[in-house]
């Protein structure tokens, strides 16, 4: 096996693979892994491809900043062709996206601009919008816009698409996409509408999107809001041909995490939230067929990038994707309950820097103080500030000189107003049932909880 001379040369070519695991009726379905580009998605093809373009036209020059809106992947596609080729990357990217794609994007050199993820295009915090105007304010820089780039979708139809082709041994039957910017559903749509016409291209969409009922009436259907990332538009990209779609299915956030999840778990696939939407949709459409067909659809990108979200329990049991048994009580408003281990407490023998060093990793202020699951105390950072500096201790001396001794609790049949009188006292609530401890209860978590009960029914 020759050696490639660069990372971008590893770009194309991903593995494809066929699902055993799923109920897809009387078809076979099949994923293009393309989280195995070497910046773990799909996007890796037209970021390289668009800069080429831009290169061959002169668009961009030695030294030039390449400025695009992007919901992270196409952005680290970017970051790896712009380090490779010595420009400057300014990104502009919606508040939206996940800290795992951010976290990417700053440790491969781009700069960041986060802006509204609220707001449609026209407000001047649009994201697309944002980022026109900085390119037209920058020396020397080029606007990549996806949205509008025709080197994107010709990426897939020169690149994806003969893959697909020929890795099924030309037996193909219909092709799953989603649309970010257009360019994977357009250019692949392309290439098998002139090589294998039969083949029939299938949106799958977040539900809030206004792109399947564009497909499906000829209309775009209201807009809505969606927690998957990358894929769903508010308006028809430039880039994407919808006429070459044959149908569009819908995808709730909650099938899209769930196929997502369960992709990982009996197919030892890391797929991220936009390929658990195709995935969904992918099943959707093998289960209508009434004869044996070889559906193809994209692990888009890896679920590494989604870690502190979809394949967070916490996180889904916070958005309501995951119940738990119910208990008509405070326990229910409990996100991390001490029965399951999964509270974050400490004791009065640990030091100061241990309690402060677990505030850190969780990102909380304040730690119960437990011996033998009863609650003795509280400690916060206002505590072990006040040790070390006014009473000049060290970061060894242990919790219990430092502890509130005489925490306040809550007791699990307490109601909701009992909670506000605690809060309002800018405390956070210490659920106990008698003398045990049950857990911590915060706004945020009051606030998760509600929105859960009051969320208004979906329309029939």
């Amino acid at each position: 096996m020759a050696a490639s001379t660069n990372i971008l040369e590893t770009i194309g070519n991903t593995p494809m693979v066929e699902v055993r695991s799923f109920d897809t009726g009387p078809c076979r379905l099949f994923l293009k892994l393309e989280n195995q580009n070497p910046g773990g998605s799909i996007k890796d093809r037209p970021a390289l491809s668009m800069v080429e373009a831009a290169e061959q036209s002169g668009a961009i020059g030695p030294g030039g900043t390449l400025i695009e809106a992007t919901a992270g992947n196409t952005g680290i596609g970017l970051a790896l062709v712009a380090r490779q080729k010595g420009y400057r990357l300014l990104l502009v990217i919606p508040d939206k996206m996940s800290q795992e794609k951010i976290f990417n994007l700053q440790a491969m050199g781009a700069e960041i601009r986060l802006t509204r993820s609220d707001v449609t295009r026209g407000h001047p915090e649009y994201y697309q919008d944002l980022a026109s105007r900085l390119a037209g304010e920058t020396p020397n820089s080029f606007f990549v816009n996806q949205f509008g780039n025709p080197a994107n979708p010709l990426a897939h139809e020169e690149g994806t698409g003969p893959e697909i082709w020929e890795q099924m041994e030309h037996g193909v039957d219909a092709v799953v996409c989603g649309v970010g910017s257009g360019g994977t559903i357009t250019g692949i749509g392309r290439f098998f509408g002139r090589q294998a016409p039969h083949v029939e291209m299938i949106l799958a969409d977040p539900v809030g999107s206004v792109l399947a009922d564009q497909v499906n009436t000829g209309t775009p259907g209201p807009l809505g809001s969606w927690l998957v990332e990358g894929i769903g538009e508010d308006f028809i990209p430039e880039v994407s041909d919808l006429s070459l779609v044959s149908k569009a299915y819908k995808v709730t956030d909650a099938e899209a995490f769930a196929a997502a999840r369960k992709l990982l778990v009996d197919e030892g696939i890391l797929a991220g939230s936009s390929s658990g939407t195709l995935l969904a949709g992918a099943l959707a459409f093998c289960r209508e067929q009434g004869e044996e067909k070889n559906v193809v659809t994209l692990v888009c990108d890896s679920g590494n990038k989604y870690l502190s979200k979809m394949y967070n329990d916490y996180w889904m049991l916070d958005q309501g994707f995951i119940e738990r048994e119910s208990h008509g009580d405070l326990r229910d408003l409990i996100a991390r309950p001490h029965a399951d281990r999964a509270s974050v407490t400490t004791s009065p023998d640990d030091t100061l820097a241990t309690a402060l060093s677990r505030m850190k990793l969780y990102d909380i202020s304040q730690l119960p103080v437990l011996v033998d699951d009863n609650v003795v105390g509280i400690i916060d950072e206002s505590d072990i500030l006040w040790a070390i500096h006014r009473r000049h201790g060290v970061f060894t001396d242990r919790v219990a000189s430092a502890m509130s001794v005489s925490p306040e609790t809550v007791e699990a049949s307490s109601d909701i107003d009992t909670l506000m009188t605690v809060f309002r006292r800018d405390l956070t609530a210490i659920v106990v049932d008698g003398d045990a401890f049950l857990g911590v209860i915060t706004r945020i978590d009051l606030l998760n909880w509600l929105r859960r009960e009051r969320r208004p029914e979906p329309p029939a």
